[in-house]
């Protein structure tokens, strides 16, 4: 600006220096100003680019040890939130600090042309949500998810920054679930001193990093809106200490002292005020039991959530509780053939791993040809997971349902054909009225609460539209492994499948009577590493008549 000023002033001086040489002499002392001018604005671009190439190399850095491994390096949940966060923080200060210079560019317009591929708010939204499930279902501490120490995961430890730490917080905050807010902005405040007192410490771009009044200023309300009015008065102290001038800092002082005065003056004594809203996790609705459910059952000392998270955990107390109770079950495993001929040769590996309800599992079902072949075709194709809503019978996108599927046609695909055919003859039922084969890929902390998958008595418009009854089977198959998490899990009835690649599980959904068996309530656990990819077919009435036969026995 300067610079351009002087040019400005330049433009319009007087003329006539040639008529004097010592009107010249002065000229060249304006000279040595004018190069003053232009050095300042040459050392300040070349702070400008300085900075632009110190965060394009730290980009790089992080770049090319992604493209190394991408799915193994996206399986760590840290990683994959500081991907999606990198694309709304530090790309986009990059397109601020091009913008600023107003310096025409082909910058802006050539990288308009990947804007499409850029994750949005929602992706961040989002993505913390995920690393607050995981934190939950697996009973993980703050830090050791901002260490990037998790169970099960060696290969990578990527570690948080404060600022990182924040963005969860923030998010949590934003969500209005406080406690969990709590948790990062303090760990964040924990960092950002840590970071601002170790010089040692690889920083980032300094335009990106996380100012500590602004954690201190979240953190204050957060704590006041968990009930610790006290511990608010606290931090909102650190906040004045470091900026005495805060304006809202002084308010929320002033609000914190009168009511921590008027709730001593009513208690009658100087005692300090207890905190609230210590809960451990978020909420959660228990659906109402159906009149058919499981009076009587053992487990019923533990809630569907606490049933659900335990044996996402694989929490030893409460499997070996559920094994106590199962003790008199029997556990099978054997080679079958079905009296199909085509099995003869190659017969089923079958397990049967679960009596109520009778859970077969089947090894290596599909191969590393199949399923390579599977996950390219349907990568293209998928779309965000939906539900059925049990009233309106329309499909909607729901947060207890987190990944993207795509359905696969048998007549349009040989091997999709051939795995159907496959199904078949393992099970004995007629696949002409089951659905396509869904190919699901679950996200950041990836999952499916409890759900059944058979349609109620009351969900009167669920499949409807099909024509071909309610889904009588199951057949989920395994197409990857996990690193850590991803079980499928059947709370009500307290069973447990860790995925295997090229596995799959099967089970009836109703009874040879048509009723549903309530036990097969199940869940996707959260991924908590690891890329999961599964595939399903549901199986429907129609068409079984005589290839299972009915009952009247409630029980079978």
């Amino acid at each position: 600006m300067k610079l351009l000023l002087l040019l400005c002033t330049l433009a319009v001086a007087q003329g006539e220096f040639f008529t004097a040489l010592v009107d010249l002499e002065n000229v060249l002392f304006t000279e040595s100003g004018m190069l003053d001018v232009l050095d300042h604005y040459i050392e300040e671009q070349e702070k400008h680019l300085q900075r632009l190439r110190e965060s394009a190399e730290n980009i790089r850095k992080v770049n090319r040890e992604s493209l190394e491994d991408p799915e193994s390096y996206l399986a760590h949940p840290v990683n994959a939130f500081t991907t999606v966060k990198r694309f709304l923080w530090e790309w986009v200060l990059i397109e601020e600090h091009v913008r600023a210079e107003q310096v025409k560019t082909d910058y802006l317009m050539n990288m308009s042309q990947y804007q499409n591929y850029f994750p949005g708010k929602e992706d961040i939204q989002g993505a913390a949500a995920a690393l607050l499930r995981l934190q939950d279902t697996y009973r993980l501490e703050t830090k050791d998810i901002a260490d990037g120490t998790i169970e099960g995961v060696s290969q990578y430890r990527p570690v948080m920054s404060a600022e990182d730490v924040f963005e969860v917080g923030r998010a949590a905050y934003n969500d209005n679930d406080h406690y969990h807010s709590c948790l990062w902005l303090e760990e964040a405040f924990n960092r950002a001193i840590k970071e601002e007192k170790d010089d040692t410490l690889a920083r980032r771009d300094k335009d990106k990093e996380i100012d500590i009044p602004t954690i201190l200023d979240y953190l204050a309300y957060a704590t006041y809106s968990q009930g610790d009015m006290k511990k608010a008065l606290e931090f909102t102290d650190r906040l004045l200490e470091i900026d005495p001038n805060h304006a809202r800092g002084m308010n929320n002082k002033d609000f914190f002292e009168y009511h921590l005065e008027e709730a001593k003056t009513a208690r009658g004594d100087t005692g300090d005020m207890p905190a609230d809203g210590d809960q451990h996790g978020i909420p959660y609705e228990e659906e109402e039991d159906d009149e058919d459910d499981i009076t009587g059952d053992p487990y019923l000392e533990y809630s569907e959530r606490q049933m659900y998270e335990a044996l996402c955990r694989g929490d030893a107390n409460v499997i070996k509780d559920l094994t106590d109770a199962k003790a008199a079950r029997v556990l099978k495993c054997s080679y079958q053939h079905y009296n199909v001929p085509q099995l003869y040769l190659q017969p089923a590996k079958e397990e049967v791993v679960f009596p109520n309800p009778k859970l077969i599992y089947y090894r290596e079902i599909v191969d590393d040809k199949e399923i390579a072949h599977i996950k390219k075709t349907a990568a293209p194709r998928l779309k965000r997971a939906t539900i059925q809503n049990s009233v309106t019978g329309n499909l909607e996108f729901a947060d207890y349902r987190i990944s993207k599927s795509a359905w696969l046609k048998d007549h349009d695909d040989a091997i999709v054909a051939r795995i159907r055919q496959r199904v078949s003859h393992y099970t004995g039922l007629d696949l002409r009225t089951a659905e396509e084969l869904q190919v699901v890929n679950y996200g950041i902390g990836g999952h499916y609460e409890p759900h059944f998958d058979f349609a109620r008595k009351e969900e009167v418009n669920a499949f409807k539209n099909l024509g071909t009854g309610n889904r009588i089977a199951t057949m989920l198959f395994y197409l990857s492994g996990t690193e850590a998490g991803g079980a499928t899990v059947f709370p009500r009835a307290g069973a447990r499948i860790l995925p295997s690649k090229g596995d799959a599980a099967f089970w009836f959904n109703l009874f040879r009577n048509g009723e549903g068996n309530f036990q097969t309530r199940h869940a996707a656990c959260p991924v908590l590493a690891g890329s999961k990819w599964v595939a399903n077919i549901w199986i429907h009435e129609m068409g079984q008549e005589f290839r299972r036969k009915c009952s009247l026995n409630p029980t079978e």
